[in-house]
Formats: structure tokens, sequence, C-alpha cells
């Protein structure tokens, strides 16, 4: 019987701290700048794979699904967000572009678009053959409309 007390107790403090968490204002933030400059895309497939794998964090047309809305994944969206933003943002391509240069590395090596994110979003699961096409088109995307070159 204490057991069962102490699981109940547990569960109900679990459910009491995930509405608590829920009044905390960050990660609600669920704003799309404008679009300022996109890169003069090698083709409009380069585009569609870009858009599908990379545009939801480096792009000002961020797609909030409702879950975006309930912490701690509003957190971690917004994080991501924030800082995909930063970093490389194709909505922005008239602004310093931080680590462009690391792009095609990161497809390559499959820490683009992050395992967590292509659970949720099916289109961004990349074969490695459309892969190898999305770093291609970026590669001649980006050496036709080179990136502003940032810094850190």
């Amino acid at each position: 019987m204490n057991i069962r007390r102490g699981l109940r107790i547990g569960g109900l403090s679990l459910v009491g701290l995930l509405i608590l968490i829920q009044f905390i204002p960050y990660g609600r933030d669920h704003s799309n700048p404008p679009v300022s400059a996109e890169p003069a895309w090698d083709s409009p497939e380069t585009r569609a794979l870009t858009v599908a794998a990379c545009f939801d964090c480096h792009s000002n047309e961020t797609v909030w699904p409702w879950y975006t809305n309930i912490a701690p994944f509003s957190w971690l969206t917004q994080r991501d967000v924030e800082e995909g933003r930063e970093t490389l943002n194709f909505s922005e391509w008239d602004g310093p572009q931080r680590e462009a240069d690391e792009t095609f590395e990161t497809i390559q090596e499959g820490e683009m678009p992050p395992w967590y994110y292509a659970i949720l979003h099916s289109d961004a699961r990349l074969s490695e053959e459309e892969k190898q096409r999305l770093i291609d088109g970026l590669r001649a995307t980006f050496e036709a409309s080179p990136p502003v070159e940032g810094r850190d």
C-alpha cells in the first residue's frame, strides 16, 4: 500500500509540475520575421529539399505545430529555431551566415536535420540520394549566390 501511495503522489506531482511549467512564457514567441532575401536557388528541387529538411529552423518561414505551444516542447523548439536562424538563415541571405561553410559537412555526417526533428517530420527524412542532391544543389546555389560571411 505504501508503494501505491508513493506512485500516486509521484504521478500527481509530475502532472502538477507539467501544469505549472505551462505558465513559463519562454517558447511561445512564434514569430516569423519577414523574408528579406533568399539565395538564387540553382533549381526548384534544391529549394524544395531545403524547405523539407531545413526551413523550419533555418528560415523565417517556420511552421509552428500545436505541440510547440506546450512546455517543455515549446522551449526546445524555440531554442532550436533561434539557434538555427542565428547560424544559417535562408530568409535573410543578405545578412551574415555564421556557419554556411559547415552546411555540406553537417548534412553529409547526418547531423542535420537532427534525428528528433525527423521523427515528427517525415518529409525531412532524406534518403542518401536526396541528401547528396541537396548537398550538390546547395553547393551550386552557394557558388552562384554566395552567403555573406558572418562573425562568431
